[in-house]
């Protein structure tokens, strides 16, 4: 159960304290540093820039530390309680693959069957789709989705005429028509897939509490195949569960929603989550795109809990293969989370959600704070005042200021010890208790820990280009709208990587040369940044590459979880045998 009262305060204030404490530390350093030649206005606004980027490092680093030294712990429920209320499964789709979605359904309805729980539970298949020749192939696959299971009066199928809204108006349209019909929705993803056994405990869970409107789980990424999918999906089945520990902690009855693999009470949903269309265009205008952080508000708002149990396992996801699919991904939550400057000042929230949101916003405008630091650490020689030497007529020894080079050293460990240090301390204690066993062992969970923090290095100066840009994007009003998510084979070529990539590398030469001819002393500091973005088009063929080390084993690849198994079945049959649709175009 999440702490209230004072843990809850104390756990906070922990946390910000840390921060506070951590920024003010390397603003400290910064200006020790550049007051050995004396301090100009571009020394001062470095060291701001210093002290807000530590600061967002440091709340990171918190919730790790947080998250280390807690266990997660289910809450009190009778496992053997007859579940009373109706449960709805409701899975958006918007232009998807049918055959791969539909059939983690027939999966999850099989491992649901396979529990025998009398439980009544319904699907729902809320079709987004805008081309006429998917949905033709939607209706036909549900079709069999309903012979196979015999899930007759149990399996729902619409499509909208117009999406208004996006995947946030879908689940509203389905809530407002048929919504009354029943006391829980577990909303899905496209790509989401879970237990039957963790479905029935979510309804458990909810039913027990009654002031509990959405339940949210950590889904952990499967079926990965290149070098960055299995990277991002190592971080989430090891690093992401303390970090989430550390959240759900700190937000305690304020939880976060992620707009899938989640479990709301309806009623609740229905009465407090009705979003505003925001006035004006997009991008900050218009319908509210990252939906679930602002649904969360408004539940908790209404006094409702909003809980993360990150004890819940059996919850599955797929993610991109390439860093230019995550880069699309992210544009949309970039407009979405900046487009929560519109809604932080409602009326009536928490102020932790509130917190919440600046969060989010920050979590965007960060890398500019970076870039500005390299760029004003550039140019600062330019306004560097020429050392006198001879600061005493008549004196004959020449004076040299003392040398604050350590404090610059310092700072650097500082940050990187931010940014690294938590990823070991959770490597050490997976081995410890036992964890790593499902990730290789332990020195194999150690030796994929050091290997993803090497490539998250080498990746992370592309990933903050990318996020410089959608920033820059939605702050010159250009809307990203809603893509279609790719899934399946990400692999890129070196044309494609060099598309769209190419002013990455124009980018990090510009970076390394001005730093060259302008302040030659920092080329050995930016070469971790320069290169990475010089050769980012390599860098996004090379990663998007199916992966051959044994490197970032996961549990799931070990054991094959049973629903993923069932979907693996079920999906092979299903490929095996066209659609009539395919017949009838043969």
């Amino acid at each position: 159960m999440p702490p209230t009262g004072g843990a809850l305060f104390a756990l906070r204030a922990f946390a910000l304290g840390l921060s506070a404490l951590a920024g003010l530390g390397a603003f400290w350093l910064f200006v020790q540093f550049g007051s050995a030649d004396g301090l100009d206005v571009l020394d001062v606004i470095r060291a701001l820039l210093i002290l807000i980027s530590t600061l967002w490092l440091a709340w990171g680093a918190a919730q790790a530390l947080i998250g280390l030294f807690s266990r997660p712990k289910a809450p009190p429920v009778d496992p053997s309680a007859p579940i009373r209320g109706r449960t709805v499964i409701l899975m958006p789709v918007y232009n998807e693959d049918p055959r791969t979605s539909f059939s983690r359904l027939a999966a999850m309805h099989a491992s649901l069957a396979a529990t025998a729980d009398p439980a009544q539970i319904h699907f729902a298949v809320l079709s987004d789709t805008r081309k006429d020749e998917i949905a033709n192939e939607e209706r036909l696959l549900f079709a069999k989705l309903v012979e196979e299971t015999g899930g007759e009066g149990r399996f729902f199928y619409r499509r909208r005429a117009m999406n208004t809204g996006k995947k946030a108006g879908n689940i509203e349209d389905f809530i407002t028509r048929s919504g009354a019909a029943y006391d829980y929705a577990l909303i899905l993803d496209a790509d989401s897939l879970m237990e039957g056994e963790t479905i029935l405990q979510m309804i458990r869970r909810i039913e027990a509490e009654p002031r509990l409107g959405l339940l949210q789980t950590l889904p952990k990424v499967i079926r990965a195949q290149s070098r960055f999918g299995r990277a991002m999906q190592f971080s989430a089945s090891f690093f992401s569960p303390v970090f989430a520990r550390g959240l759900a902690l700190m937000q305690g009855r304020t939880g976060p929603f992620w707009g899938h693999n989640a479990i709301v009470r309806v009623r609740a949903f229905a009465e407090s989550c009705g979003l505003p269309v925001l006035r004006g265009a997009p991008p900050f205008g218009g319908h509210v795109m990252s939906h679930d952080y602002v649904e969360a508000a408004l539940l908790a708002r209404q006094g409702w809990v909003v809980r993360l149990d990150d004890d819940l396992e059996g919850s599955f996801e797929e993610g991109p293969e390439n860093i230019v699919d995550h880069a699309k991904r992210d544009r949309r939550w970039c407009q979405g989370n900046l487009q929560h400057s519109r809604v932080i000042g409602a009326p009536g929230l928490k102020p932790w959600s509130r917190f919440v949101f600046a969060q989010g916003i920050m979590a965007y405008i960060a890398p500019l704070f970076w870039l500005a630091f390299l760029t004003a650490s550039i140019l600062a020689p330019l306004m560097a005042k020429p050392i006198d030497y001879f600061p005493e007529p008549y004196w004959p020894f020449p004076y040299f200021p003392p040398s604050e080079a350590s404090k610059a050293i310092g700072l650097a460990l500082g940050i990187f010890g931010l940014l690294f240090v938590p990823k070991i301390l959770i490597a050490l204690r997976a081995g410890v208790l036992g964890i790593a066993r499902g990730f290789g062992g332990a020195t194999l969970a150690l030796a994929s820990t050091v290997a993803e923090l090497a490539f998250s290095s080498l990746t992370a100066p592309i990933l903050l280009m990318f996020a410089t840009r959608s920033v820059f994007q939605v702050l010159a009003g250009r809307d990203g709208g809603w893509p279609t998510n790719n899934r399946g084979d990400g692999r890129l070529t070196l044309a494609e990587g060099f598309a769209a990539a190419h002013w990455i590398t124009s980018t990090g030469l510009i970076v390394l040369f001005a730093s060259y001819f302008l302040a030659p002393n920092l080329i050995f500091w930016l070469l971790p940044v320069g290169l990475p973005m010089v050769f980012a088009p390599v860098v996004l063929w090379w990663s998007s590459q199916p992966a051959r080390s044994p490197l970032m084993r996961v549990p799931s690849e070990i054991a094959t979880p049973p629903v993923v198994a069932l979907h693996d079945e079920i999906l092979g049959r299903w490929s095996a045998a066209p659609s009539e649709q395919e017949h009838a175009h043969g």
